[in-house]
């Protein structure tokens, strides 16, 4: 069976028929053409696939795209605003905190409502943030220092 959904997808208004069977990664993927989010595990065991649904940081792989009726999605491709890379991005570039980039965009969405949520965290609150997404390349090192470097540069932006 097939139905109708209307939300939000990277702050575009969104309406499109489909199958009540598809999940919201393949969905994302095959239907609305943004390969930013990746099929790893398909088990909710990787991280690669999340995604934010109303800020709050899901594995797209175990979520229906039919449950996103009525709600705000945001992928890696609608974190950037006007040309320019959010702190968070900039600061994985910066730090070199990845390598192949595989885990990267989940990574990046996994940061994204941690400090959301607490936007001073601690290293164990950042680590504790990310530990549902998994890196083969880097040791997480690198990653840890990205957020906490973001997180203190959107500080600074926000006091300005």
């Amino acid at each position: 069976m097939k139905r109708i959904i209307n939300f939000k997808l990277n702050g575009e208004d969104v309406e499109v028929l489909t199958p009540d069977n598809i999940t919201m990664c393949d969905f994302l993927r095959k239907n609305m053409h943004l390969t930013g989010t990746k099929r790893g595990c398909e088990e909710g065991e990787c991280g690669a696939c999340t995604i934010l649904l109303d800020g709050a940081a899901i594995d797209s792989c175990l979520m229906l795209a039919v449950e996103a009726d009525g709600h705000e999605v945001v992928t890696i491709e609608g974190v950037m605003k006007d040309g320019v890379l959010h702190p968070v991005q900039k600061e994985f570039i910066d730090k070199w905190a990845l390598q192949c980039g595989f885990c990267t965009p989940g990574m990046i969405m996994s940061a994204l409502s941690l400090l959301h949520e607490n936007p001073h965290p601690t290293e164990q609150e950042i680590r504790d943030g990310i530990a549902g997404n998994l890196c083969r390349c880097t040791g997480y090192t690198k990653i840890v220092e990205a957020i906490d470097s973001a997180a203190k540069i959107m500080e600074r932006e926000a006091r300005s």
